[in-house]
């Protein structure tokens, strides 16, 4: 048996001491992943765990914590235990650490206009980019590399539009997720609670929506070409 292996079934026999486990099972370290992310596919009877390169450096009891977070979730269950806690625990304070390389000067002013209006000015910078131009995905925060990124149809748009989604993902940065009934939390009521503060929430969204519907009918033109 394979360390690697043996990983995933010390997790398991924590996770269900009950149990058998009946797949086969497989861990691999990618370097195709962003830092700290990880996934875990079913095809039938196998278990496949692929985790970003970064994984390898970090302790075994946390390794163990993902592999059950990834269980848990593929096996649809709410089971918690003291490894998840501390994976949680490591994933809610990688950003501390990590380098803050990714930067741009648009991204940068946005973020600076909502820390100073929302946040009295106290969140630290992630990492900044700028995504592809979708419509469906506006703007994500990765905890495990620390970065905001904003899709491409804000670009050269009016600041607020922008300032209402950078806002939505330092909201992400700040409150993290929260654990209930076995489930990672990613919108809690805190999190609602701030982001209604938004200042003109409604009408921004309307036309986010707007904005979203123009790009999918200019691609649609595009295609049809």
């Amino acid at each position: 048996m394979g360390k690697m292996s043996s990983l995933i079934i010390e997790a398991f026999q924590q996770l269900y001491p009950e149990k058998e486990l009946k797949y086969s099972v497989s861990l691999k370290y990618s370097r195709k992943f962003k830092p700290y992310n990880a996934n875990v596919k079913l095809y039938g009877n196998s278990l496949t765990f692929n985790l970003s390169k970064e994984w390898k450096k970090i302790s075994k009891e946390i390794q163990i914590g993902l592999v059950q977070e990834l269980l848990v979730k593929i096996l649809k269950d709410k089971k918690k235990t003291m490894n998840m806690e501390l994976y949680s625990a490591f994933l809610k304070n990688i950003h501390i650490a990590v380098p803050k390389t990714k930067t741009d000067k648009i991204l940068e002013a946005s973020f600076n206009r909502v820390n100073e209006a929302y946040f009295n000015g106290m969140l630290d910078k992630p990492n900044l980019e700028w995504g592809n131009s979708s419509t469906s995905k506006l703007g994500s925060y990765e905890y495990g590399s620390d970065t905001i990124t904003i899709s491409t149809i804000f670009k050269n748009e009016k600041q607020e539009l922008l300032d209402y989604v950078m806002h939505h993902e330092m909201l992400h940065k700040k409150f993290k997720f929260q654990n209930q009934n076995g489930r990672n939390l990613h919108h809690s009521s805190e999190f609602k609670k701030m982001e209604i503060k938004f200042e003109n929430r409604g009408l921004i969204e309307k036309e986010i929506s707007g904005l979203a519907r123009k790009h999918r009918l200019g691609l649609r033109a595009i295609l049809s070409f």
